[in-house]
């Protein structure tokens, strides 16, 4: 087991950059979350990033911004720029529940704690540091950033909101998966340019004076409908979503301008998916896996949950409606090497209280781990958000060879006992009837594979509703595919003499769903004996599909209204039903059918 020192870490004090014989910093991060050295959480990733291009960084993990704000000032002025996460998760979601309660957990903070970030840090954080260093450039990253980079919708004020680079005064915004901008920047930098002159690095945005939009080169631009029009008129706010969606998910994309008062947003193209070069040299950093040693005795419930995992690729192309992965990694898959992810699950072996069991082999969809298209110039011009919604794509080759040659190379190591799938799996890739033979031989080998051997007593699958009208707005499968699974998932545990239990994912109060299709999901539950466990009410993201259906009331894609459940008594109505065996539901349960006249499924549900 490797012995680690203080300066193995990045440094988050004064005393520490002492120690390193530093008296100025290149570029300090503040970051939401505890600082964790680890490749999942961003604050490192960049960290290390910077590191490696020969800079000198610190990171200041969830500053006091309630007090003198010395936390903001203890580092002094970096000779760079500042850069500002919310963290991994976004800071609004992590707070509230979907009705806008308080969370009375945090699992990004040491002990669980709640209150040691605000709400949308990537505003307060860089709103402070603007205000104390006013010549010094921010740039604004991580998810928060991301997904609120054009106008958007937001829940907890419930109103629309401009981009998040007014409302922060941030200097640049970086969206998406930082790596590769971020190393765009710094080279420009290098050159002698300031951050007023980057202006052309993909996958970044920035604000300008609405006057000066004629100084702009409008070739290849999409200009979307301006705040003013969007505060007007719902329906131009749904179909700014859609060319938001395209752009961000297509290999040639435009860039986007939107006019929103008296400045103008600018966002670039995002880059293409990263190589597998470029993403095994973010994951092969001298990450030391652990929290930082200032947190010794305290436990940061995120890291636990991970800290014997191992995320081999990057992106998602499920296209789920409400889901923000491909808003903020894209639906192209980036896939690590085998060799670095046998290199990180050796390193894991290594880990203190390691006992030989790795908890998820995975990523954003665990079976999507090396798959592209057969031919990429086709995939180069689709604007289908999703490669498996309605249908799964005939140029998509989804083999599951890949990662049933990875589960088996890493149980085969000697420090290893087992191994498990904790991330969900797209079971209708698993069901599909392919035409090529290897194709459908892979999945059916691969299905069997996981039930057989790499589940930890329960599998977590994700239907997320009964009602095949739902799943379309939703973007999933027809739920006849549950019971085809939940089949094959049965006969293989009888096969291997396995008791091992099938766990759903069920949403209420996604936008299209109605108190009928609750009773409905709750009497399917019911015919086949599944007392739920895993269910939550619809929260409205910015920048999901769903969201802006929520909002709007339109579909941004046909333009036909949608019905939502809005208020906190129409969600509640629809929540109720996941618990109908419990007693305290019951008579509410019994009177919202019978106003609704349906005693038959009244009968169904209670006899």
């Amino acid at each position: 087991m490797k012995e680690y020192r203080l300066t193995d870490w990045l440094p988050t004090t004064k005393k520490e950059m002492e120690i390193r014989g530093w008296d100025q910093l290149d570029v300090i991060l503040f970051s939401g979350d505890a600082y964790v050295d680890h490749p999942s959480f961003g604050a490192a990733v960049i960290g290390r990033l910077l590191e490696a291009e020969g800079l000198k960084i610190a990171i200041v993990p969830q500053p006091n911004w309630r007090d003198d704000l010395r936390d903001f000032k203890k580092l002094g002025k970096p000779r760079l720029f500042f850069g500002v996460s919310a963290g991994a998760m976004d800071s609004m979601i992590n707070h509230y529940t979907a009705n806008k309660r308080l969370r009375s957990n945090d699992a990004y903070t040491p002990d669980a704690k709640t209150d040691m970030r605000p709400d949308r840090p990537s505003v307060v954080y860089t709103n402070i540091l603007k205000s104390l260093y006013p010549d010094v450039p921010v740039l604004l990253g991580g998810i928060e950033a991301s997904l609120r980079r054009v106008v958007h919708y937001d829940y907890w004020d419930d109103k629309l909101n401009k981009s998040i680079l007014i409302d922060s005064k941030a200097d640049l915004l970086v969206y998406g998966m930082g790596e590769l901008p971020l190393k765009a920047i710094l080279t420009e930098l290098k050159d002698g340019k300031s951050f007023s002159d980057l202006k052309d690095i993909p996958q970044t945005a920035y604000t300008i004076k609405a006057a000066e939009e004629n100084a702009l080169d409008l070739n290849d631009t999409i200009r979307m409908f301006s705040y003013d029009e969007c505060m007007k008129d719902k329906l131009k706010q749904a179909q700014n979503f859609r060319i938001v969606e395209e752009q961000s998910n297509i290999i040639h994309a435009s860039r986007i301008i939107q006019n929103q008062g008296d400045e103008t947003v600018v966002i670039n193209p995002p880059y293409p998916p990263m190589t597998e070069a470029e993403i095994d040299a973010s994951f092969d950093l001298p990450y030391t896996r652990l929290p930082h040693p200032k947190y010794k005795a305290k436990t940061i419930p995120a890291f636990d949950m991970i800290k014997f995992s191992v995320n081999m690729h990057r992106g998602c192309f499920g296209g789920c409606a409400f889901c923000t992965i491909s808003a903020h990694q894209g639906k192209f898959i980036a896939s690590r090497s085998k060799a670095s992810i046998m290199k990180e699950v050796r390193a894991v072996a290594e880990m203190p209280d390691f006992k030989g069991y790795i908890s998820d082999l995975g990523g954003p969809s665990a079976n999507m781990y090396a798959m592209k298209g057969k031919d990429e110039n086709i995939c180069a011009k689709c604007r289908r958000p999703s490669c498996i919604f309605p249908n799964i794509c005939k140029n998509l080759n989804a083999d599951h060879s890949p990662l049933t040659d990875i589960y088996r190379s890493v149980d085969a190591l000697p420090q290893i006992k087992k191994s498990f799938i904790g991330s969900g799996i797209r079971y209708d890739m698993l069901l599909h009837d392919y035409k090529d033979e290897k194709l459908k031989r892979a999945a059916q080998k691969y299905t069997e594979d996981v039930i057989a051997n790499h589940v930890s007593g329960r599998l977590k699958v994700a239907p997320e509703h009964t009602s095949d009208r739902v799943l379309e707005y939703m973007r999933k499968p027809s739920f006849d595919q549950f019971y085809q699974f939940k089949k094959i998932f049965d006969n293989v545990n009888a096969k291997h003499n396995l008791k091992q239990q099938l766990i759903p994912y069920f949403i209420s109060s996604h936008p299209g769903c109605s108190e009928v299709d609750m009773a409905e999901l709750a009497v399917k539950m019911k015919q086949i004996n599944f007392k739920l466990e895993q269910v939550q009410d619809f929260t409205p993201s910015p920048m999901t599909l769903a969201t802006e259906i929520y909002y709007t009331g339109y579909h941004p894609y046909t333009l036909e209204k949608v019905y939502t459940a809005r208020t906190k008594e129409q969600k509640l109505a629809q929540r109720q039903y996941f618990f109908w065996p419990d007693k305290e539901y019951r008579n509410k349960i019994v009177q919202s059918l019978r106003k609704l006249k349906r005693e038959d499924l009244l009968k169904r549900l209670f006899g």
